[in-house]
């Protein structure tokens, strides 16, 4: 067993080295890492056990270093999953506060106001973003153009990437509409049915 768990020590460290300096970039690399430096420590913990074994005759120990090496294990996993549930989840990153990206916007010269803004986090290192956005009136001609000031802005600020925006003119914007989110308000009174003869 102690012969075993030596040559395993060696294959974690040789491979926790090599993942280290991914382990910083990446999610995906990071809990490869930390598996290998669990993998690596639980040799270390069967070594001591087996020596303690060997000379002592302590065969209580083994079960003892099995529940730390899983104790240590749950720990360093409900540590990571939190970032994990979030991407599932698409939650918007804690840093990225919507009302100072809502205030960003609104000073772009052309922008009339923003609503129905969804922020959330797409993959790792990409956000993205999609909201309805009034043009002043009169400055229609120029939508294009305030749209890309908006995304540059966005991008060079805040770092999002991936944006979505359906474009509205003041004059026809939505009626009270939710500035964070999407709630769908339908008046049935004014529906009108058409019927075919």
């Amino acid at each position: 067993m102690v012969i075993i768990a030596t040559v395993a020590l060696v294959v974690d460290a040789v491979t926790a080295l090599l993942t280290y300096s991914l382990s910083k970039q990446s999610m995906n690399i990071r809990a490869a890492f930390l598996h290998n430096v669990a993998d690596a420590l639980g040799s270390i913990a069967v070594n001591v056990a087996g020596t303690l074994i060997i000379v002592l005759d302590w065969q209580w120990i083994d079960p003892l270093v099995t529940l730390l090496i899983a104790g240590y294990i749950l720990r360093m996993s409900f540590s990571e999953v939190g970032p994990v549930i979030r991407i599932l989840m698409l939650g918007s990153l804690p840093e990225l506060e919507a009302k100072h990206i809502l205030q960003e916007i609104e000073k772009t010269e052309g922008v009339a106001g923003v609503h129905h803004l969804h922020l959330w986090q797409m993959q790792e290192h990409e956000n993205a973003l999609d909201m309805h956005l009034v043009i002043v009136s009169g400055r229609w001609d120029e939508a294009d153009e305030i749209k890309e000031t908006v995304k540059s802005v966005l991008n060079s600020k805040f770092g999002i990437s991936h944006i979505t925006i359906e474009m509205e003119c003041s004059r026809h914007a939505c009626i009270e509409p939710e500035i964070i989110g999407h709630h769908l308000k339908t008046d049935y009174s004014k529906a009108t049915m058409i019927k075919s003869t």
